[in-house]
């Protein structure tokens, strides 16, 4: 009699077959990766009882379940293996740091030729890394090669600090409020296009702390673009135009001074002849107008990172050192020497002229709760809110 093979691989009927009856013949038939299989014979012709057929049924329905919930878990797996890792924002970011300024090369050796200067915690994206120990990197208007061991590559910490994130208004006015929240009063209104210098974005979720002329205040995270900026190599030809620009212009900055000089003396000699009296805090009072006076002549100007000019850039303590040379004052180029010149005076009692210095940071008090300062790449020479950050000291020399 011809038969008809039914072959059930994992499981076994015992039990639930009747199998005499039915004329059936069983071996054991071996599978890879099974180790015990019933193979089962039905005589053409004949049907199972309803008990196999059932048993059957559950046998394969059971086994399908098994697989697919197999599959699933091998899916689950490989879906969490294959988690794809987020790159972080500062991936590929090289940062001098070195005493002054690191060259940037044609070629990556020594002997080749200088394209431009990287200077001190200025930053480039890496490109290549070659087996010598270079890296070519792009920064601003500079494509070329830097040792390894002057730039310091992907550190997230390092390049926060030395960065400038900015927060773009991408709604048609956006509300500055003093609290993370919609229930918060409005700080102020800025309204699209406009950038803002982002203090924190990671404390509060879905808030991003800014810097406004009227304070500091905070942002729907939902209607602001994050972009983040560094300060970039200077190239041989930029470098050359800026110190003939500065030297040109030299001249110019200092008939500012000495006009602006001779105003606060035209002022306090008037004062002496009608017969009032000033004590030592007000005539410096009248010195240091004339230097904030002075400094916000620059407003608009460029920021230069390592610049000392004030018409073609300067970095904030360059800014501060050249506005003061303008006065008969040497000052370090430092924002962090900056803090032991003079003496100190509380905010409080600022006046315009004071010098207050931040960690990093450093401008020119103007009054009003304001400072004029070297702000960034981005911003320029302009006017902050002085308490934009913590101050750290306020110092007066005038």
């Amino acid at each position: 009699m011809k038969k008809r093979m039914v072959r059930i691989t994992g499981c076994l009927l015992a039990g639930a077959l009747s199998i005499g009856s039915f004329g059936l013949n069983t071996y054991a038939a071996p599978v890879a990766g099974v180790s015990s299989v019933t193979a089962v014979e039905i005589a053409e012709g004949q049907t199972p009882a309803a008990g196999v057929s059932q048993a059957l049924a559950q046998c394969l329905a059971d086994s399908n379940d098994a697989a697919a919930q197999k599959a699933a878990e091998q899916a689950e797996q490989v879906s969490e293996n294959d988690t794809p890792v987020v790159a972080s924002e500062y991936t590929d970011i090289a940062i001098a740091q070195v005493d002054n300024y690191v060259n940037v090369r044609s070629e990556p050796n020594t002997d080749s030729e200088v394209l431009g200067k990287l200077y001190n915690n200025s930053a480039g994206t890496i490109l290549e890394t070659t087996d010598n120990g270079w890296y070519r990197i792009k920064s601003g208007n500079v494509d070329g090669y830097v040792k390894c061991e002057y730039v310091v590559p992907n550190d997230e910490e390092l390049a926060k600090r030395v960065s400038t994130k900015y927060a773009k208004v991408n709604t048609t006015t956006l509300h500055v409020r003093t609290e993370p929240s919609t229930d918060a009063s409005i700080l102020t209104q800025v309204p699209v296009g406009d950038d803002l210098v982002v203090i924190d974005d990671e404390s509060v979720e879905d808030w991003a702390k800014v810097t406004t002329e009227e304070g500091d205040g905070w942002v729907h995270k939902d209607y602001v673009d994050f972009n983040i900026e560094f300060v970039q190599a200077e190239s041989k030809e930029e470098e050359k135009a800026r110190l003939a620009k500065e030297e040109a212009e030299r001249e110019a900055a200092d008939a500012a001074a000495n006009a602006a000089r001779k105003k606060a003396d035209r002022k306090s000699s008037s004062s002496k002849s009608s017969g009032s009296s000033k004590s030592y805090a007000s005539a410096g009072s009248s010195n240091g107008q004339a230097v904030a006076s002075y400094a916000s002549q620059f407003i608009g100007n460029p920021y230069v990172y390592g610049g000392t000019s004030l018409t073609n850039g300067a970095d904030c303590s360059g800014f501060v050192m050249s506005v003061y040379a303008a006065f008969g004052v040497g000052l370090p180029h430092s924002s962090s020497a900056l803090r032991g010149v003079g003496y100190e005076v509380s905010l409080s009692n600022a006046q315009p002229g004071d010098i207050v210095c931040y960690d990093g940071h450093v401008g020119i008090y103007m009054g009003n709760g304001q400072i004029v300062n070297a702000i960034n790449s981005r911003k320029g020479i302009g006017i902050l809110s002085a308490t934009y950050d913590d101050i750290i000291t306020v110092r007066r020399l005038l």
